[in-house]
């Protein structure tokens, strides 16, 4: 039988609330137990409320859990906020030196006082997380284990403190026990904890990427933080560019001179990053860009999420030209689409982007481990290998669209690339006959970027009644249909990642003759609008989310619902 909880931990920034869910989560991990942990801070170093979310079962998880079977209060503020959240036989810890009995359901925990036994009040989160593990029932050697592994760069001195801070922890907790039961001697499995930047970081390096610039914006720097390590030993440039205009045109100079290139920002960061991708688009210079949403407009919640680029993000720039947009549901579906987003950008000589948000960097999911990449296909012409090197076309006419691109300084074929409108030659023109050629050619090459993008993911899309939904919102989407399909709920759902260009006439054959509940985290329903403009088909039901939280199951089942009914 299944088991399944949920812990929360949550006090102050700067007392170390995600520190206490990674000792927790590492130690489930090690025990082969599947795990999703999910941070939650405000735009603060210190003071204010975070949390950590870490849900533990013996079966693969999509989604957070947020009815509490484990409450770790290092505030009195998260005990306030989570009366109402705890399951029926929740057992809380509270950081409290009150000489109050522990009961079955509360343990007081004098977590500073014990830190300061083992012999530094700094330890005071590993106290606490070792408290968490006796009440599930864990032996102390799995998170001693941890803990050597962890701190052994630092020296014995601080793994002995830790570890004795633990022990303290666990042994001030051993006669309280959840109700709920996890088999800790399963067997390890050869599978990882992975968080969308660290997919998104990996993806990229697996696709041959030699250059990433950035400027900082929060969520997306975790992405940058997570390439920054693999710099020392491989053939990459990682540059922090005085702001996104440089960021983004750096990128793709470097993608002109011919190495794989890309830049990450926020919503905020790529409204200035526009004009450049009009550049990129009309001297069909390949460039990758990662766009990890939050909340706006302007500044508006540097350190939520939200779901507000969509059709900002297909629009922007002036005038038509093409473009892909992805955005994947998961950290594997991160890994895979990113590097698909540098294949298929060099491909077609067109800019790609990737749209993640903070809920999706920073999950941290058990999964099974990343196939090992394939040698990058490359998409470059050898002069060498030209009949004819000096009458190089660079934006030669093609029916496809497609024109050979050869890269600066290579040999006799002389390549030019400009921001105007140009000739097949790239030399600057105002004749109207060959703008409209040059538009209908960088257009045609639509119909085959069509055919490059997969379905939707579908659950049960014979159902009469279909949740849809784009990007990290899908595993809780996913979760949610079918808990209300075991209720007896005629529900599927559908998972858009590969949005952009939307092939509209095979949308319309998933979704036609339906009942559409659109699961968005935005205020306006993006994806119903794109729906609408690309089968004619207008979803007028829908379950939006835009406070700056993610979703949870339990969220859009209530939600559904009441819909429903």
């Amino acid at each position: 039988m299944t088991t399944d909880l949920t812990l929360k931990i949550g006090g102050e920034a700067g007392q170390g609330i995600q520190t206490i869910g990674t000792l927790l989560g590492e130690v489930c991990h090690g025990a082969g137990l599947f795990t999703f942990s999910v941070d939650d801070f405000e735009s603060r170093i210190r003071g204010g409320h975070n949390f950590n979310l870490l849900r533990i079962s013996d079966t693969p998880l999509t989604a957070p859990g947020n009815r509490i079977d484990i409450l770790v209060a290092i505030d009195q503020k998260t005990v306030e906020l989570n009366r109402d959240n705890l399951s029926d036989t929740a057992v809380s810890i509270l950081n409290s030196t009150a000489r109050e009995r522990s009961t079955p359901s509360t343990l007081h925990l004098p977590v500073a006082d014990l830190a300061k036994e083992a012999g530094n009040v700094i330890t005071a989160n590993t106290v606490a997380a070792g408290a968490a593990l006796a009440i599930m029932g864990a032996p102390f050697s799995l998170l001693e284990g941890v803990l050597v592994k962890k701190f052994s760069a630092k020296g014995d001195r601080i793994v002995d403190l830790n570890v004795t801070a633990a022990q303290k922890g666990y042994d001030a907790a051993r006669e309280i026990r959840l109700a709920k039961n996890l088999d800790w001697n399963g067997k390890k499995e050869d599978r990882i904890l992975m968080t969308g930047a660290k997919a998104a970081a990996l993806g990229a390096i697996a696709s041959d990427c030699r250059f990433y610039s950035f400027y900082p914006m929060s969520p997306a720097t975790g992405i940058i933080s997570n390439v920054v390590p693999f710099s020392k030993t491989l053939p990459l440039v990682v540059e922090q560019a005085e702001d996104e205009i440089a960021a983004v045109t750096m990128a793709m100079g470097a993608s002109f001179a011919g190495a794989r290139s890309l830049t990450t920002t926020s919503g905020g960061g790529f409204c200035l990053m526009t004009e450049a991708l009009g550049q990129a688009a009309i001297s069909e210079t390949p460039l990758v860009i990662i766009n990890a949403q939050r909340p706006g407009p302007a500044t508006g919640m540097a350190t939520r999420t939200a779901q507000a680029d969509l059709l900002f993000t297909i629009q922007a720039s002036q005038d038509d030209f093409p473009r892909f947009v992805f955005a994947p549901a998961s950290p594997a579906a991160t890994f895979q689409l990113t590097k698909k987003a540098f294949t298929l950008s060099e491909k077609y000589q067109v800019p790609v982007i990737l749209l993640m948000d903070q809920y999706l960097t920073t999950t941290r999911v058990t999964q099974e481990p990343f196939p090992a990449p394939a040698g990058p296909e490359t998409f470059i012409v050898n002069p060498e290998e030209m009949d004819a090197p000096e009458t190089y076309k660079r934006y030669r006419f093609t029916e496809t669209g497609l024109s050979p691109r050869a890269l600066p300084c290579m040999g006799k074929a002389l390549v030019r690339a400009l921001g105007n409108e140009h000739d097949e030659a790239g030399h600057i023109t105002e004749d109207p006959a060959v703008r409209v050629r040059m538009m209908d050619k960088r257009n045609a090459k639509l119909t085959a970027m069509k055919t490059e993008l997969e379905m939707p993911l579908a659950g049960h899309p014979e159902s009469t009644i279909l949740l849809l939904c784009w990007g990290s919102p899908g595993g809780v989407v996913q979760e949610a249909g079918e808990k209300l399909r075991d209720q007896g709920f005629d529900l599927g759902w559908i998972i858009f990642e590969e949005l952009w260009p939307m092939d509209g006439e095979r949308i319309k054959t998933m979704i036609e003759n339906k009942t559409l509940i659109l699961v968005e985290q935005n205020s306006t329903a993006q994806l119903g609008k794109l729906i609408a403009q690309e089968t004619g088909i207008k979803a007028t039901l829908s379950i939006l989310k835009y406070d700056g939280r993610p979703f949870y199951p339990d969220y859009i089942m209530d939600k559904a619902k009441e819909i429903i009914a």
